[in-house]
């Protein structure tokens, strides 16, 4: 992949480097690469989006945050998957799985979304909208709740992690 080894790099900087997979993978998932703010880590910086005009500040960006909350999750003895779920929803994210279970799993983003996030973000109603990604349409018939964020987006990441690693050895 073109930015493995600023991946690399910035994942060695930030203590994940056992990770630079999982980021590239991030990447994949959130622009195919092919965005000038990669990991759309914008919103995670700036609290906004479309603040990042770098592909480079995108990855430092990015990445930074993502150790951040694999840092949060350790310390509260969740998965990776929390971590990278909670890197799409927030770090409050790990405090919800940490209460229930420790980790990640569909069922505990779909309910954190439909019934914490979501609402703190305006949708009261549990209003959804069509998401057209295979494992929306074979879980619930493509729907995710508005301004609930993405509760697929950690299954999605280990997808991609299978592609990254696929492609790897070519």
């Amino acid at each position: 992949m073109v930015w493995e080894d600023q991946v690399t790099t910035a994942a060695k900087q930030y203590g994940i480097e056992e990770y630079s997979d999982v980021i590239l993978a991030i990447i994949y998932t959130e622009s195919k690469g092919d965005h000038v703010d990669l990991m759309q880590s914008s919103e995670s910086k700036y609290g906004t989006r479309n603040r990042i005009f770098t592909s480079e500040e995108s990855i430092e960006s990015g990445v930074e945050h993502l150790a951040e909350v694999i840092k949060e999750a350790d310390a509260q003895k969740c998965d990776i998957w929390t971590a990278v779920q909670a890197y799409n929803f927030g770090s409050k994210y790990i405090n919800y799985v940490s209460d229930h279970g420790k980790k990640n799993t569909l069922e505990i983003s779909e309910t954190y979304s439909r019934d914490i996030l979501a609402p703190l973000l305006g949708n009261k109603t549990q209003e959804t909208y069509f998401y057209k990604h295979p494992f929306a349409l074979m879980h619930n018939g493509g729907k995710l709740y508005k301004d609930g964020g993405n509760f697929f987006y950690a299954e999605s990441v280990k997808w991609n992690l299978k592609l990254v690693k696929l492609f790897s050895k070519f």
